[in-house]
Formats: C-alpha cells, structure tokens, sequence
C-alpha cells in the first residue's frame, strides 16, 4: 500500500504510521497508569521503571517522527506527475491539469483545474472493489515563495473535493485564487495536502508532522 518511487503525502508506510500512534498512545496511557497506582501502593521502584519505559518509548517515537520528517525533502511536480495520499487501504492521485490567468488592475486572477483520482491498482486486496471512497478534507494553497504569502481559493468550480469515488473514477474542480500583482507566476506553487488535524502532526511520515518537508505543483 506504499511505494517510495511515487510522490505521496508520506514518506512511511500509512497503516504503520497509524499503528505506531495508536500504539504509542495507549502505551502511555497504560503505563503511566501503572506508576500512578504504583507510587499510591508505595512501591517506588515499579513507578520508577514505569517512568524509564516510558522515557524510553518517548525517544524512540520522537527519533523516528523527527527523522522520517528531516529525511523528507520538498518536491516541486510538473503538471505531468500526480502527488497520491494514502487512505490506508488505497491511494487518492493528484494532479494540476490546466492554469488560466487574467491580469486586473489590482489583482490577478488565477484559476486552476486539478484532477482527482482513485487509482485502482493500489487498492487493498481485502478491500470491496467498488466500495466508494470518501477523500479525506484537502487544503489547497497558492503559495508565493519570494514573499512566503499563502493565498486560499475564493471560489469553485466543477466536483467539491469531498465527493466519493469508485475505483478508477476521476474528476476536476477549478479553484480561483487573486493574488496581488507583484506576485509573479515563476515564483508560485500549488500546495494540495490533507487539511491538518490531529494527530497529523505527530503521525510518523506525515507531510503535516513536525519539520516535514511538503510536496507542490510547479505552475
């Protein structure tokens, strides 16, 4: 369900990230549960060890999550590349079809048409072939790297980006954005990424964790 040679919102296998979290998660819980009791009943040397597990868990959690994040680099795609997510048991690919601009006299006008789509051949074998798919929220941003100003869609066009799909089915949706006009064409890139919520940004591997390097869209 991960291939590296592709470019994907994550750079570690999903279903792993994910159960590394939940494992991680209610490790802590667990053991620091056990020392609370511990050190009530007076047995400080079990709380103790509790702590030094715990400690232990923390840093290997925090190595992987930190260097999957700095062996991350950022990836600028052409409009013939596709950038996928993964929804644990099969992959969204994105693309940039098409960029239109209309100069005014205080903004530029943007519209770009993205495509979306269910690719079929990374599905899961244990899932139902045409069980339909429900995409995870997207954030979509033109993004100015002279300036670092990050602009938002003012309007939409064609299919929502929530809108399910069946294996090998697509779809288009056109966003507009109005940037100033020193902002120049050269200097933008199209970022698409799983808006973020927690935990993405503990999530090992996550293009939304702490320090990870992002994947654009050249326009």
């Amino acid at each position: 369900m991960w291939t590296p040679p592709i470019s994907s919102n994550m750079n570690f296998p999903a279903p792993l990230a994910i159960m590394a979290f939940l494992a991680a998660a209610a490790g802590l819980f667990l053991i620091l549960g056990t020392s609370a009791i511990a050190w009530f009943a007076r047995k400080p040397k079990l709380a103790r060890a509790c702590l030094l597990i715990v400690s232990a868990g923390a840093i290997v959690y925090a190595t992987l999550l930190f260097g999957f994040s700095l062996a991350s680099r950022t990836q600028i795609l052409t409009r013939s590349q596709e950038k996928y997510f993964c929804e644990i048991d099969c992959h969204l690919a994105y693309s940039l079809l098409d960029v239109k601009t209309e100069p005014a006299a205080d903004v530029t006008h943007y519209v770009v048409t993205i495509r979306t789509r269910f690719d079929e051949a990374t599905t899961s074998p244990t899932r139902p072939k045409e069980a339909p798919l429900n995409p995870s929220p997207r954030t979509v941003l033109l993004i100015d790297d002279s300036s670092g100003h990050q602009y938002q869609p003012v309007a939409m066009q064609g299919t929502p980006l929530l809108t399910p799909l069946k294996p090998s089915d697509s779809y288009t949706t056109q966003l507009a954005f109005e940037l100033p006009p020193s902002a120049k064409a050269k200097d933008l890139r199209l970022l698409i990424t799983t808006t973020p919520a927690w935990p993405d940004l503990v999530v090992i591997g996550d293009e939304n964790s702490l320090l990870h390097h992002k994947t654009y869209f050249a326009l």
